[in-house]
Order: C-alpha cells, then sequence, then structure tokens
C-alpha cells in the first residue's frame, strides 16, 4: 500500500542568500550536521572519518558528470539549447560514449518553440580543425524529444563531442551560468565512469587528501548510478501517488556484492543516489525470487514497489540470490534501472547511515531523508538554517546515524 503522504508537510522557507552558489575554496572544509541518536551537533566535513567506526563500509557513486548542455543557432539568430537526458541508441552509455557513428539520445529542448523541423548544425574546434555538430529531431516522447546527433569527424567519438562542444549542467537553481571552473568543482574527486546530468553532490566535499586517508582506514566500494536531470524535479501534484518519478540506471560488480554482505559492519551511504541504488538493489533481488526478470531480460526496481509487496527475504538472502543470479547468467556486472521512491514509512534494508547535503523543499529527496530520520527531519533543518549552513549543490553536509 502506498503511503498516505501529503507533500505540502514536506517544505521548509529557503532564501535565497542560503542557496550556496559556489563552493568553498576548500572543499573539506564544509560545515558538517552530525544528526545522531536524536542528537545534533556540528562537526567540519574533515572530520567525517573520525566520527565513524573503522569496521564501516563506505559507499561511493563513481558516475561522472558528462557536458550534457549543446547550444545551437538558427538561422534566424535564435538559441536553442539541448540537454542530452539519457542515451537511446545505442542505449549502453559505454557504447554511447564510444561511438564514432551517429547517436540518438533522449533530450530536453530549451527554446524548443522556435524549433518546429529542420536540422540544427553548431561548430566547434578540436585542436586547429573545426568540426560541424548536427542536431535532427527525431520524434516527441512527453516533454522530451529523440535528437539523432552526427558529426563530420569519424576521429572523434561521442564522448570526446561533448568535451569538446558541451557546457556542464550546473544545477538550475543556482541562478547562473556555468563557469569555467564549475568543470572542476561540479564533479567528485572519485568521477571515472560517464554518464550523469547532474552530481552526486555529497561526494563534492571530498578531496584527494582526504579519500586517501579514509582509504587506508576504511573499505570504501564504488557503485555507478547516472544521475538524471529528475533529480532536481519537485513534487507538484497533492497527493504522493501522483507524482512520476524519474528512471535511472545503474551498475555493481560482484566484488562489491560480496563485501556489502560482510558481517557485522555498518554500510555507509555517501549521497542519496547510492541509497537509491542500495534500496533498489534489495527490490531487485525480491522481483527475482519472486518472478525473475522482465520479459525482455531487464533488471527494473519500479516506484512503489515496496510499498505493494510483503517482506519476504533478509538484507544477506537478498545479496546472496542477486549473486546467484549473476553466476548464472555469468555476468561480471549487474546493470539495471530505478524509480524507487522513498518516502515516510519506508523501511531501509541495506543502508544504516548516509552522508547527504541539504535538499530543495518539497522535494523527493527530502521525503528520503524525512524516511531515514522521521518528523527529526524538521529538527535537523531547523538547526541548519539557524546555524548559517549553506545549501544545495555546493552547500554542506550531514551526516545522518538515526
Amino acid at each position: 500500500m502506498i503511503p498516505d503522504i501529503h507533500p505540502e508537510e514536506y517544505t521548509y522557507e529557503l532564501h535565497e542568500e542560503q542557496i550556496a552558489k559556489y563552493p568553498l575554496p576548500h572543499r573539506d572544509h564544509a560545515k558538517l550536521l552530525v544528526y545522531q541518536d536524536g542528537n545534533i551537533r556540528t562537526q567540519c566535513f574533515c572530520d567525517l572519518d573520525h566520527l565513524l567506526h573503522k569496521d564501516d563500509v563506505l559507499i561511493i557513486n563513481n558516475t561522472k558528470v558528462i557536458r550534457a548542455r549543446l547550444f545551437f543557432h538558427k538561422s534566424t539568430g535564435a538559441k536553442i539549447e539541448i540537454f542530452c537526458l539519457e542515451p537511446v541508441h545505442p542505449a549502453d552509455y559505454e557504447q554511447i560514449f564510444s561511438s564514432r557513428e551517429p547517436v540518438i539520445w533522449e533530450c530536453l529542448i530549451g527554446n524548443a518553440k522556435k524549433w518546429k523541423n529542420g536540422k540544427l548544425t553548431t561548430d566547434f574546434l578540436s585542436g586547429d580543425i573545426k568540426i560541424r555538430l548536427t542536431a535532427e529531431k527525431i520524434r516527441q516522447k512527453g516533454n522530451a524529444s529523440q535528437i539523432r546527433f552526427s558529426w563530420d569527424a569519424s576521429s572523434l567519438t561521442f564522448g570526446q563531442v561533448l568535451e569538446l562542444a558541451g557546457g556542464i549542467p550546473i544545477p538550475p537553481y543556482l541562478n547562473r551560468d556555468a563557469e569555467p571552473s564549475d568543470l572542476k568543482e561540479y564533479q567528485t574527486v572519485y568521477a571515472l565512469r560517464e554518464g550523469s546530468v547532474a552530481a552526486p553532490t555529497a561526494g563534492l566535499h571530498f578531496t584527494p587528501e582526504m579519500m586517501g586517508r579514509i582509504k587506508r582506514d576504511f573499505l570504501i566500494m564504488e557503485l555507478t548510478l547516472h544521475v538524471g536531470a529528475g533529480t532536481f524535479k519537485p513534487i507538484q501534484t497533492e497527493r504522493i501517488e501522483d507524482h512520476i518519478m524519474h528512471t535511472e540506471h545503474f551498475a555493481v560488480n560482484r566484488a562489491f556484492l560480496e563485501n556489502i554482505i560482510t558481517k557485522n559492519r555498518r554500510i555507509i551511504a555517501i549521497g542519496t543516489t547510492t541509497v537509491r541504488t542500495l534500496e533498489s538493489l534489495f527490490w531487485l533481488a525480491v522481483k527475482i525470487y519472486r518472478h525473475g526478470t522482465n520479459d525482455d531480460g531487464t533488471l527494473f526496481t519500479d516506484q512503489w514497489d515496496p510499498y505493494q509487496h510483503k517482506e519476504i527475504l533478509s538484507s544477506a538472502e537478498a545479496i546472496e540470490i542477486l549473486l546467484a543470479y549473476m553466476q548464472k547468467n555469468h555476468l561480471s556486472q549487474l546493470n539495471g534501472s530505478t524509480r524507487l521512491m522513498i518516502v515516510p514509512g519506508y523501511r531501509f534494508r541495506l543502508v544504516n547511515g548516509m552522508v547527504t547535503n541539504f535538499h530543495l523543499p518539497k522535494s523527493t529527496l527530502l521525503l528520503l531523508i524525512a524516511a531515514f530520520t522521521g518528523d527529526n527531519w524538521k529538527k535537523i533543518y531547523h538547526y541548519a538554517l539557524a546555524n548559517n549552513y549553506r545549501f544545495l549543490s555546493y552547500g554542506d553536509a550531514q551526516l545522518l546515524l538515526p
């Protein structure tokens, strides 16, 4: 049963001046609100390793933000922005970024009313060579469009095209244009696998030095969830069941699954994207246990799966089912997608603690925090507002250990 949630109850007053427009000069000097056993205190993010148990397992999301914003001009002078959301053909992220042939993406179009039909082109430089990139609208899909991209240089992959021609997609609530510094700052130091159009922002606080220190003392495991633009989508419906959650793609390998079921270790998720992936894995296992895969062989956790199935597996049993599935199908990596929506009333199966930033009012991410901390989310946010914490992507962080 879907919980009876009223989104208007999950809001707070956030003023423009409380939104961090830029990161601090030293990422790890951000404030860290520590919520533990119902109590709240302020620490420095650089103290994180001193606040955890030595046998904790830290899970990070190694996704890398792509330069997903492409700008074109019509002959009339109209500026058209094409925002790449997710691949259509090839549908695999690694294949589409390595492709030297035309590719198709699902995209959002800025100033779409000015582009009814026809092709758009833009020129960019690769060294001293001018390259032409062409965009052609294939079909409409809701408020998104499928766009075919082609370019007149077979020596370049599409990933290289984006690096040369694209812009970094900083969040819209920053209310400013992207700057050269964002190319580095809006990326975690452990970013590896291209595919996100938004950063897993809890990880932005880590520096190479801090990561080196943590890796000496803790087991750190990596997963990949490519963050979609839907992460910024506010809840605009009166009833929670009417909100349509966005789909995001993830991947984990065998060693990852084997390590997270090690006994007597807390799992600390760095970021809400990591939380959603871990919890989605549990419900994938439930689905495999009950029904096997989807008809097309894909693995998918739907929005309300946890609220429509009875508890039938322990966390360890769920991971063992996923490992058995991988062995049966000769898989070294488990690929899936999720629309999981975590709201108050949800019981967490794999996550024992999390590090996250402060989220927008009336957002799905705030609902996730409320699910993890109960009504104390109000106390946490009130404390942060009263103590001049910096909010959202470039803002301060919180360590939640209920």
